[in-house]
């Protein structure tokens, strides 16, 4: 990564804020700070970092608004921190569009490692050389470009998160392979001993809601199986 990896750290408690920017500048990240979710969005919005950490409940505007209001311009990988009990907010944070999510109190480098996964996965995306050949998945209504990270329906594009394109391109890159939800979150979200099954479920939805809206038969290839998981079904209509 030849220039510096910029971070946004969002929080109401200093103590929170201060403890994740020095762990993530130990590992030569550029870290700024936001105190309440309108800053943040100020600062998501006119800087293009490569990674938020952004709190669920804050004063004012929460994190889910934050995320949701950001993912109206931006496609910068988010991470929520949320409380132990706030079980529907990382729901509600996931369908706003996060990535991932931590539970508080968490160990710091327990963040690093998560972070470091998303931005790893981004710099694959973009480190493609030139004139190099095109790594592409192609259906009838559905076009995955991996060396883009684009996705195309019926010739329109689709706007995903990073999480959703994973998950998009983990399902269609082995079609009528049956996925449970423990493996997904095994291979897409590289969770082995910790992960909300929901999580799953919820990415799901919000992927079919985002096909739905460009091609409903692009949508109909994620096939639910049920009482085991999910598959890519190349012909369906």
């Amino acid at each position: 990564m030849s220039e510096q990896v910029s971070i946004l750290v969002v929080d109401d408690e200093e103590r929170i804020r201060r403890l994740l920017k020095m762990y993530l500048e130990r590992e030569g990240y550029e870290v700024e700070e936001a105190v309440d979710g309108d800053e943040a969005l100020e600062k998501a919005l006119a800087s293009d970092f490569d990674c938020l950490l952004l709190d669920i409940m804050m004063p004012g505007m929460d994190g889910v608004e934050v995320c949701t209001k950001l993912r109206e311009e931006k496609m910068t990988p988010v991470i929520m921190l949320t409380a132990k009990g706030e079980e529907a907010n990382r729901v509600q944070g996931f369908e706003a569009g996060a990535d991932d999510y931590i539970v508080k109190p968490f160990s710091p480098r327990e963040v690093v490692l998560r972070v470091k996964a998303i931005l790893r996965r981004s710099v694959a995306y973009a480190s493609v050389e030139p004139g190099a050949p095109k790594d592409l998945v192609v259906f009838p209504h559905l076009m995955i470009d991996h060396d883009a990270h684009r996705v195309t329906a019926e010739g329109k594009e689709v706007n995903l998160t990073p999480k959703e394109y994973e998950l998009l391109y983990f399902l269609a890159k082995t079609p009528d392979k049956v996925f449970d939800r423990e493996q997904l979150l095994k291979e897409v979200w590289h969770y082995e001993f910790f992960g909300d099954l929901r999580t799953v479920d919820t990415h799901v939805k919000r992927l079919r809601e985002k096909l739905t809206r460009v091609s409903p038969k692009a949508a109909k290839m994620i096939v639910t199986v049920w009482g085991v998981g999910y598959k890519f079904e190349a012909g369906n209509e």
